[in-house]
């Protein structure tokens, strides 16, 4: 590995073309999928995207709501709210930016193929008061709504039209879909040029409403997959920054000559899912009970991993342990509710045999081992720590692509999974909605419920917290229905990872605790 390494800093240095002044160049281990803003929802591809488009509200720094393309917002009425929208603005290719740009985005992002239709479900309708004025109407009274559609960027209705692009790209149109490989947004870059999976070439849009804070005439991005070709290209300084830092290496970053790193509590929490909602199971020609139904099962693999290990050991202590499906910073976590049993794989031990498995059972796991940090090695450490109870697991971990098709797909699924969640808009109501709440299409509500659990009486907590105004009185039902959560182990909460990046000491950036990042706040020294 170190000879490989070393090989890969010498040959990048001599290959890499000398930096022109002010141009940042970045890498991350995968590339965009589309430079459609509707076709993903994905925490790398929505910051990709996010510095050429804009939303209405986006999040600062802090991740506090701040204008974008609507300078105000107020609910006017239980089912209305009003945004202002700001005058003067231009998409890149000149063409202003109105109301009927809103309309429009908001009919192509709940059309076929779109990926963030889950994120304006409560929305029933989008009307125009004037040209800069618009209105948005819910079914229900939605208290969250700003928080809600911070990822949804505004498209130019006129642009879409002129290259056919109506509808949103799906994965089978991406190779010759125009909006998959060219972009016209609002926000403070353009695309220059994009080779996918190779080069994405960015620099600042001359017609950008804002005051340019950044210090780049240019941005390059480069995906490169291999963690050792990523670290010597930061090495040999290739590129400034890389995205995607292998925890594994962290020392060798750590003394490498002009480098540091830099870190920061994540709202990512990882868990583990179960296949809970059939009684039995099919084994063969019979079929057998299905033990992860039970809950007494479901406490024992709680009791039996220990977390503490896989955050110090695997996570190199860039990770805080878990007790519930969200973390610090989302509203309605309760750090009273946050703590984990202690590891006791002898009472894990115990719930196996009082649910009829004293010889423990087989069990296939899926994983996914690119999508997120030291994922396929959390898996691992899982696997052993059930094994000592007499789980026997058979890991299957794939590419992201594959493992989340294997959970979408109804006749495929997952019997037990490790996955990420944030809540896109850092409320306890989008983990519960998407996460917990029992399974219903019509009404938008357990899109990621993979495992089927189901619950009434949470069902009912979850849907007075939605409706509910912003207070103390919400906050008390998301923390009663986390609590129904945690008390069912529907889930086992495993750990929030750090955002950790790797940069040259040439460069000031500012890292979020959501994982997105900001060509605007790149300055380079």
């Amino acid at each position: 590995m170190r000879r490989q390494f070393a090989f890969l800093v010498v040959a990048l240095a001599a290959l890499a073309p000398p930096a022109a002044a002010a141009t940042f160049r970045w890498a991350n281990d995968t590339d965009a999928a589309s430079l459609d803003p509707y076709s993903r929802r994905e925490t790398f591809q929505l910051s990709f995207l996010g510095n050429v488009y804009e939303p209405l509200i986006s999040r600062g720094r802090d991740l506090e709501l701040e204008p974008a393309l609507a300078t105000d917002w107020q609910q006017v009425a239980p089912l209305v709210w009003r945004f202002d929208l700001r005058q003067g603005v231009r998409f890149q290719d000149r063409t202003p930016f109105t109301a009927a740009d809103v309309i429009f985005s908001y009919r192509r992002a709940r059309g076929a193929g779109s990926k963030i239709a889950l994120a304006l479900s409560t929305i029933r309708a989008v009307r125009a008061m004037n040209a800069h004025t618009i209105e948005i109407v819910t079914t229900m009274p939605d208290p969250t709504l700003p928080e809600e559609i911070v990822s949804w960027d505004m498209m130019s209705q006129a642009w879409c039209q002129a290259h056919g692009v109506g509808e949103p790209s799906t994965a089978a149109s991406a190779g010759d879909d125009y909006a998959a490989s060219h972009a016209d947004g609002t926000g403070p870059f353009t695309i220059e040029s994009r080779t996918p999976g190779e080069r994405t070439a960015f620099v600042p849009n001359p017609v950008w409403w804002g005051k340019p804070e950044h210090g780049v005439d240019r941005v390059v991005f480069r995906p490169i997959a291999g963690d050792a070709a990523r670290l010597a290209a930061l090495a040999s300084g290739a590129v400034d920054m890389i995205s995607a830092v292998p925890l594994e290496d962290i020392g060798r970053l750590a003394a490498m000559p002009g480098v540091h790193i830099v870190h920061r509590a994540g709202t990512r929490t990882i868990f583990l899912g179960f296949d809970q909602a059939p009684a039995t199971i099919r084994q063969g020609k019979r079929r057998q009970r299905n033990p992860l139904a039970d809950r007494r099962v479901r406490q024992a693999f709680t009791l039996a991993i220990d977390e503490g290990a896989i955050a110090t050991t695997v996570m190199r202590g860039l990770a805080t342990p878990a007790g519930l499906i969200v973390g610090p910073g989302v509203d309605g976590f309760d750090p009273a509710l946050n703590r984990r049993p202690a590891y006791d794989p002898a009472a894990a031990r115990r719930l196996l045999a009082a649910a009829g498995y004293p010889a423990g059972f087989a069990l296939t796991m899926d994983c996914p081992n690119d999508r997120y940090i030291n994922d396929a090695a959390t898996c691992r450490a899982v696997a052993a720590d059930l094994a000592k109870v007499g789980v026997r697991i058979t890991l299957r971990a794939a590419p992201r692509s594959q493992f989340f098709a294997r959970l979408l797909d109804p006749g495929l699924g997952s019997r037990f999974y490790l996955m990420g969640w944030r809540p896109a808009n850092d409320d306890a109501i989008d983990a519960l909605v998407n996460l917990a709440a029992t399974r219903n299409d019509v009404r938008h509500s357990g899109a990621f419920n993979f495992g089927g659990t189901s619950n009434p009486a949470l069902d009912g907590l979850i849907a007075r917290a939605g409706r509910a105004a912003i207070g103390k009185g919400r906050t008390v039902l998301l923390r009663a229905a986390l609590a129904v959560v945690k008390d069912d182990d529907a889930y086992i909460p495993l750990h929030q990872p750090d955002v950790v990046w790797a940069v040259r000491d040439t460069v000031d950036l500012v890292q979020r605790g959501d994982g997105r990042f900001a060509l605007h706040d790149v300055r380079m020294k």
